[in-house]
């Protein structure tokens, strides 16, 4: 199993579910945790951060509700593999249709979503 090198900030105002996701998104995005690559039991990783299992838990559900990871019952959850291009094409349209109903939903123009883009 890799080390994952990931430290939750206990101070910060983002709930430490959201700095494990970003962590290990930012690490298979990158290529550091290769398709396949099988992450840490949630009661194993939650014990090596001093988190609540259900905090893993949940970082690890919306990381595969975004595609990251697959969960295989007894087999563990590993990284998922990267989508073909007609796959790839799809979810991006879905994850724009959701950001721009989000801005919608806001009340923000969609003129000003280049400008937000641009700083993440």
């Amino acid at each position: 199993m890799p080390e994952l090198d990931i430290v939750t900030d206990t101070r910060s105002a983002t709930p430490p579910f959201e700095q494990l996701r970003e962590g290990l998104r930012e690490r298979i995005a990158s290529g550091a945790l290769r398709p396949g690559t099988k992450l840490p039991p949630v009661r194993t990783l939650a014990a090596s951060l001093g988190l609540a299992a259900n905090t893993v838990a949940r970082s690890y559900r919306e990381l595969e509700s975004d595609g990251f990871v697959e969960t295989r019952g007894r087999g563990g959850t590993v990284v998922a593999p990267r989508l073909d291009a007609p796959h790839r094409h799809q979810r991006m349209l879905e994850l724009t249709r959701e950001y721009v109903a989000a801005v919608d939903a806001l009340g923000v123009d969609r003129a000003e979503i280049p400008g937000y883009v641009g700083r993440v």
